[in-house]
């Protein structure tokens, strides 16, 4: 920018002196003009007119304008080549034209003075990715949105097992002023401390740590062993280490078959022993394992994040892998299959178990409830001969106080009676029986009362004497028959109709 206004500047001066030769020309060449017309005799208005036909006119703001343009355009550069704009998430090494050096890490425009700056990440990436080659964005943010990208790094595990890792790390420069001047002048440009620091460092760091464990441990659960491991050493240093063959024995004894006398006695033979490589760390005097320091924290370069996030090992891994899972797997089936058929076993001998089980039970049931049946037949037999026992105490209680009550009403019948008998009798003593009589007495008159008043007798009724003196039914023939028949039932009741006199 602030070359193309310089130059636009240069170009407007140029303009304005190529303008001043050409009205300078011009003038000249009207002059000369006028002179020879003059010369020739010609009329004046003959001379204006031929020299108005080579006379072109220059507008007089075009020198203004142009001269507006260039103090424009030197301004636009002088000011771009004086400030320059500090974007967010840099860090600007700063040098001017009088040779002073400064750090400017705030947002907004700052000055330089015709001098140079440099643009630094406060963090740079590393990462190694698949599809991508090579290649450095240190001072933009390019299209992989990484300082340095790098194809995915082939490491070499402890089992001489090859793969392709994909990793990334993320580093955080110094922003004190100290620091970050001696950063920049050791390696003075982000693009040199990547090529020579932090891409070296990333690429020793990550095959020392797969040197670490084989690749059956990595993918037999060492995945977080491995990523730990990878940012420890990318931090605080490369593990000094010592490759060493260890004897490994197994536990397990073969035997011999060579003797078929033995049958299954045979004997053991041979030691089961193998060759392993361990990796062990060298460790200092203090008991602390010795590293070799990443040259890069020496200036205030921090690792703030390291992750492995992928890795592809070689195909015959990945086969013998694959045959190693499918034996695992068939492992596993075989080892289902035996806890299922074991289940069976065990669920037909409880299913065996159950059916005994529930066949004590009925039968035990069967055994309660007849032993209950019985029970309460017994109970029963027992409660209805208690009942009837029980029944003919009540009875015979009842019997009894029948009798008892019997014989205490006979008793007092009999003294009722006797007692009426002799209140009879002290009656009758007392007064003859008087109102005996008088009832009797009463009563057989009633008697014949009603009797004498429905006989049947004439209508008319002539009195007289019958011959031979016999009754005729008069009033005094009745009335001395009534009178007879009175007495002689007094005679049968047997009493004396007399009232005796005594007192």
């Amino acid at each position: 920018m602030a070359f193309w206004g310089i130059l636009i500047g240069v170009l407007c001066i140029a303009s304005i002196i190529a303008l001043g030769f050409v009205r300078s020309s011009q003038k000249m060449k009207i002059e000369r003009m006028r002179s020879e017309l003059e010369g020739q005799g010609k009329k004046p208005e003959e001379i204006r007119e031929r020299l108005d036909e080579i006379t072109y006119d220059i507008p007089n703001q075009v020198v203004p304008t142009l001269i507006g343009a260039a103090i424009l355009s030197f301004a636009v550069g002088a000011f771009n080549q004086i400030f320059f704009y500090a974007e967010p998430g840099y860090v600007y090494h700063v040098r001017t034209i009088t040779g002073e050096e400064k750090v400017v890490s705030d947002v907004g425009y700052n000055t330089y003075l015709f001098g140079r700056y440099n643009a630094w990440k406060r963090a740079m990436t590393v990462q190694a990715v698949a599809g991508r080659r090579e290649q450095l964005e240190a001072e933009s943010d390019g299209s992989a949105g990484a300082s340095a990208t790098l194809p995915p790094m082939n490491i070499m595990f402890l089992d001489q097992v090859d793969a392709d890792a994909e990793a990334t790390v993320r580093f955080s420069i110094p922003e004190d002023p100290e620091s970050f001047l001696n950063l920049a002048h050791e390696y003075r440009s982000p693009e040199n401390l990547l090529r020579t620091a932090l891409m070296p460092a990333f690429k020793e760091t990550i095959q020392a740590t797969a040197s670490l464990m084989s690749a059956e441990e990595y993918y037999s659960g060492g995945r977080s062993e491995f990523n730990s491991e990878f940012e420890n050493q990318m931090s605080g240093g490369i593990y000094l280490v010592r490759r060493e063959e260890q004897m490994k024995r197994s536990a397990r004894k073969t035997k011999s078959t060579a003797n078929a006398a033995l049958g299954e006695n045979q004997q053991e033979y041979g030691d089961e022993t193998k060759i392993e490589f361990v990796v062990n760390k060298v460790i200092g005097e203090d008991g602390i394992p010795k590293r070799k320091s990443q040259k890069f924290t020496n200036f205030g370069i921090t690792v703030l994040d390291a992750r492995v996030t992928d890795m592809r090992p070689n195909k015959k891994f990945v086969e013998r892998m694959q045959l190693k899972q499918k034996a695992s797997a068939d492992r596993a089936i075989a080892r289902e299959q035996r806890i299922q058929e074991e289940e069976q076993r065990l669920l037909a001998i409880a299913k065996g178990e159950r059916e005994v089980a529930q066949r004590q039970a009925k039968a035990k049931v069967e055994q309660i409830q007849r032993t209950t049946e019985a029970e309460t037949e017994k109970q029963l037999a027992l409660t209805n001969a208690q009942k009837l026992k029980e029944q003919a105490e009540i009875a015979k209680d009842t019997a009894q106080i029948e009798l008892e009550k019997a014989r205490i009403e006979a008793e007092t019948q009999r003294t009722l009676a006797d007692a009426e008998a002799y209140q009879k009798e002290v009656i009758l003593k007392a007064d003859n029986a008087l109102a005996q009589k008088l009832d009797a007495e009463i009563e057989i008159q009633k008697l014949w009362a009603e009797a004498f008043a429905k006989r049947q007798v004439p209508t008319n009724v002539f009195g007289g004497t019958g011959a031979g003196g016999a009754p005729v039914g008069s009033d005094g023939e009745t009335k001395a028959f009534m009178q007879m028949l009175t007495l002689d039932a007094a005679k049968r009741l047997n009493y004396d109709r007399e009232v005796s006199g005594k007192n």
